[in-house]
């Protein structure tokens, strides 16, 4: 069973929609104490960087997603929920992340014509061709994202690369970890196979253990 985290900052129709459509056994979870069963998570997230952390905060998963992550279970972020892992954000800088990864989230600085934030479709190119969440997805790929603000593409964890306004991390993996930038619950066929990916893996790592 996969659990969505609802923490009132997270596009959970969809993504309870898309893992419904692809009948991968998945529900919401509101409250820590209903991680039981529970074999892999999903920490989505819409809107600002300080809201989502706060409100992460105030329902009580700061702590049980750092434990999650700590003891090898499986991780997807999902948009907000890939910044979440960094140490903080230009956006909120009075707001702390979960410092999972190094590094501080920043808004793109403007360039030529290109609008803030990047709302549309845009490609991926894997820096991890072993990445799990790549299997059957071909490079340079094409993901729909919402953001203005965007992670440095440095550090062994960037598994996948984004262009727009210089090149951002689209893509982390490290171990159990694993997040995009993208909405691959809003990215059609490709965005269900890379979500039916993660699945996949996140069942086979748990068997395994």
């Amino acid at each position: 069973m996969i659990g969505i985290l609802d923490y009132e900052a997270g596009n959970l129709g969809s993504v309870t929609n898309a893992f419904r459509f692809l009948e991968i056994p998945a529900r919401v979870v509101t409250k820590p104490s209903e991680l039981d069963g529970i074999r892999a998570m999903v920490l989505p997230g819409v809107g600002a960087f300080g809201d989502c952390l706060r409100k992460l905060r105030e329902h009580g998963f700061e702590q049980p997603v750092k434990e999650w992550i700590a003891t090898g279970r499986p991780f997807l972020g999902v948009c907000v929920g890939l910044q979440a892992l960094y140490e903080g954000s230009e956006e909120s800088p009075e707001v702390p992340g979960l410092g999972i990864f190094p590094g501080t989230v920043r808004r793109f600085t403007p360039e030529a014509d290109a609008k803030i934030p990047q709302i549309g479709w845009n490609s991926v190119k894997q820096r991890q061709r072993d990445c799990p969440l790549f299997h059957g997805i071909p490079d340079e790929a094409y993901f729909y994202f919402v953001h203005s603000y965007r992670a440095d593409a440095v550090g062994a964890e960037v598994a996948g690369v984004t262009g727009y306004c210089g090149e951002f991390t689209s893509v982390l993996w490290r171990e159990n970890v694993l997040a995009v930038q993208f909405h691959p619950e809003k990215s059609q066929k490709v965005g269900l196979l890379l979500l039916r990916n993660y699945a996949d893996w996140a069942y086979e790592r748990t068997a395994a253990q």
